[in-house]
């Protein structure tokens, strides 16, 4: 995989740069539907990506991964923030202006068989996203028939399978569809939501390298969404963790998987499935307690400080900033944050 050093990190002006994003969803009650409160999908989230670097998101199921995702490609309008794209703010863009920005970015769905029409053939799922631009032209040529040739040649596809239907195809020769449609565009980046999460683990690894192998080829940037680790390690040059809509630890794929500082963050590393058929793995498991807090109604402070074992009466006061408060070189939002294994106050939680 190619790697990033941190100087290219430093040097390199950033493709896409948000701040401070939000996503409130309203909460009505009421015969006349009155709002009474909101559910906090994404609060005040900020970070980069350069061209040719894959940033991954991830996190528990509802920590607003996903609508983070949808926000970039502005599929959803913020509530508040920039999303800064080649120097163009895409958040206040009306959507009629947004046609020539969506060459650019493009997204792939999570579930490929609910995405893709059950009445197009493939060639024609691929191709609509030229004809929707105006570069599909009937006959020869790089822009109509041939463009989709090669785009199914581009993710292992052969050219008859064209002439098939989505529902002909196993599921990850369904999610390469969607990589053919999603390329379509020669787009600068994509944002790619739990693409193998719904695959048999040979068939993660094979849709997996290919991403990586089209990333060195076409240059294009990711956005990674998952909740398995396993995969993002495999894949990521940096790693965003997010927890109640908001991002709690950011950093290099080094950085994080091996001197996390947020307790969210060493609680989900040390629950990554070993292979250790003769049961040597000793690794200190971290059993969180509780559930994850309403969206609608998220703790004072620190929103992790209700499953943290390392929290005390600041934590309740004053929310956190994403600084690096412990000097390894990336930032979480921890008042107590601390490399994995280094002393701090409480005791984490074993099974």
């Amino acid at each position: 995989m190619t790697s990033l050093t941190k100087e290219d990190a430093t040097t390199t002006a950033p493709l896409l740069r948000v701040e401070h994003l939000s996503k409130h969803f309203p909460v009505r009650k009421g015969v006349l539907r009155r709002t009474v409160g909101a559910i906090r999908a994404v609060d005040d989230v900020s970070l980069d990506l350069r061209a040719g670097e894959t940033l991954s998101l991830v996190g528990e199921s509802g920590c607003g991964k996903s609508t983070t995702g949808r926000l970039l490609v502005r599929l959803l309008d913020p509530t508040a923030g920039r999303i800064v794209f080649d120097g163009v703010d895409l958040a206040p863009l009306p959507q009629r202006n947004l046609r020539e920005v969506r060459r650019e970015i493009q997204i792939m769905f999570q579930d490929p068989y609910a995405s893709l029409s059950p009445r197009m053939t493939v060639h024609d799922i691929v191709a609509e996203p030229l004809r929707v631009q105006g570069r599909y032209r009937s006959g020869s040529g790089t822009d109509g028939a041939d463009r989709v040739a090669e785009l199914l040649d581009l993710v292992g596809l052969r050219p008859e399978h064209a002439r098939r239907y989505a529902h002909e195809f196993s599921g990850g020769q369904r999610q390469r569809v969607s990589l053919a449609r999603a390329l379509a565009l020669n787009p600068r980046l994509l944002v790619l939501d739990e693409p193998v999460s719904a695959l048999d683990v040979s068939v993660q690894a094979q849709v997996i390298n290919q991403l990586r192998s089209l990333q060195e080829q076409l240059g294009v940037a990711y956005v990674f969404i998952s909740h398995n680790l396993s995969v993002v390690r495999h894949i990521s040059h940096r790693v965003a963790v997010m927890y109640l809509g908001s991002i709690v630890e950011i950093g290099t794929r080094t950085d994080i998987f091996t001197h996390p500082t947020h307790p969210y963050t060493q609680a989900l590393l040390s629950a990554i499935p070993v292979p250790d058929p003769e049961g040597r793995d000793e690794r200190e498991r971290i059993t969180l307690v509780g559930d994850v807090p309403s969206p609608s109604n998220p703790p004072s402070g620190c929103t992790f400080r209700t499953r943290c074992w390392k929290a005390q009466d600041i934590c309740a006061r004053e929310k956190p900033a994403l600084v690096d408060r412990t000097g390894v070189g990336h930032p979480s939002a921890c008042h107590f944050a601390e490399p994995s294994g280094a002393p701090g106050p409480g005791k984490p939680p074993s099974t």
